[in-house]
């Protein structure tokens, strides 16, 4: 459950969160970067040791099959995804190898994941660098920016008292999603899946190379950047709603006067805002902000809001 102390935390100081959404595999093999590189929408090639990048798989259609974000660690690259995913996503890297030198591993139950965000997470996981406690990656996965300790999972008391001991407090993901709701951070499975086009999620500036060579999908995604100006049929933008409501559940029908136009995607209440918020998919022609909608309630009559540019909070 979403706590003011533990947002305050990851908002204003330095908190850890364990990572039990997200699964882990590790790739081997001195092909491990040019593989991956031409499987996903992001340049892996060019990664130095100690780096990652925000990338998606897609169909050849343009449509998602997951988000990730990848790390070099100079012997290995690490992906972690939605750990609903990891096994299917293993068996995927492993059909389209043929002569390189890769090999693919899930290391989920093997391994624990520990996201350090807030501006003091820094020196908070410095201690977890000097006690060779597994790797340290820079992330801002959630919308914070913060770190993504990755170790044996035998050592995970062991991180986490090294953590508490420099000033880092526990928080759950329930106030992570609050987190990455405000920042209007998409995640997959629940703001996007396999319908979903990275374009009509918003997001290809951190997603998407605009200058690495070809990879499944690319076609699609260059048609409508090139050819149609970047316009899809709907986009991903925030819905601010009443102070004082119940918030509405993810699905909840959006209306404009009779015309059904989106539905939303995550709902949160907002400690920063002292209002429930939403991510919803909302036909192009009603995205822009201000724009008044009739949000579907639970018990089946609309209350009003408002769709607004993302981040909602900075």
């Amino acid at each position: 459950m979403s706590s003011f102390d533990q947002y305050r935390d990851l908002r204003d100081r330095a908190a850890w969160v364990e990572r039990r959404d997200l699964g882990r595999l590790r790739l081997h093999g001195s092909d491990r970067r040019s593989y991956l590189h031409g499987l996903v929408t992001n340049d892996v090639e060019s990664l130095a040791p100690g780096t990652g990048v925000y990338a998606a798989i897609l169909t050849a259609q343009g449509r998602m099959i997951s988000d990730m974000h990848v790390y070099e660690l100079g012997d290995a690259v690490i992906v972690t995804l939605p750990r609903a995913l990891a096994a299917a996503m293993r068996d995927r890297l492993e059909q389209f190898i043929f002569s390189e030198d890769v090999q693919v591993e899930d290391v989920t139950d093997s391994t624990i994941q520990l996201g350090v965000y807030g501006p003091s997470a820094g020196e908070a996981v410095q201690p977890l660098r000097d006690g060779g406690f597994g790797v340290v990656l820079p992330s801002r996965g959630s919308g914070i920016d913060g770190f993504e300790a990755i170790a044996p999972r035998d050592r995970s008391a062991a991180m986490i008292l090294a953590l508490e001991a420099a000033g880092a407090s526990r928080a759950d993901i329930e106030t992570l999603e609050v987190v990455r709701v405000e920042s209007g951070v998409p995640r997959f499975l629940a703001d996007m899946n396999d319908a979903t086009i990275p374009l009509e999620a918003g997001i290809e500036a951190r997603a998407i190379s605009m200058t690495k060579g070809c990879y499944p999908g690319q076609e699609v995604i260059v048609r409508v950047l090139h050819r149609g100006g970047g316009r899809v049929a709907r986009k991903l933008v925030g819905v601010a709603l009443p102070e004082g409501l119940d918030a509405p559940v993810p699905g909840a029908l959006l209306h404009v006067d009779a015309r059904e136009v989106g539905s939303l995607t995550s709902v949160v209440k907002s400690w920063r805002l002292g209002r429930p918020i939403a991510l919803a998919y909302v036909h192009r022609d009603f995205a822009t902000p201000g724009t008044r909608v009739d949000v579907g309630a639970l018990d089946g009559t609309r209350v009003p809001g408002k769709v607004q540019a993302l981040p909602f909070v900075t």
